[in-house]
């Protein structure tokens, strides 16, 4: 009977260890994409503060500003 016990807590607690296992690779797994999407956002604000820039050079210089691309 004991060892029934012993057999059982240790079936239990690596099916514990894999659900964690699986549940850690998803946290993993949804940060790469989320680090990916701060990037591409990065990137266009970039590109964004750069035309708002290039806009405001224009307007204050006379110049009419160019439709954008």
């Amino acid at each position: 009977m004991r060892n029934i016990l012993t057999i059982g807590a240790l079936v239990l607690a690596l099916g514990i260890i894999a659900f964690l296992y699986q549940q850690l690779s998803a946290a993993e797994t949804a940060l790469k994409v989320a680090e990916q999407r701060f990037a591409d956002c990065e990137i266009v604000t970039f590109q964004l503060q750069n035309q708002l820039a290039q806009q405001q050079k224009h307007a204050g210089a006379g110049v009419a500003p160019r439709p954008p691309q």
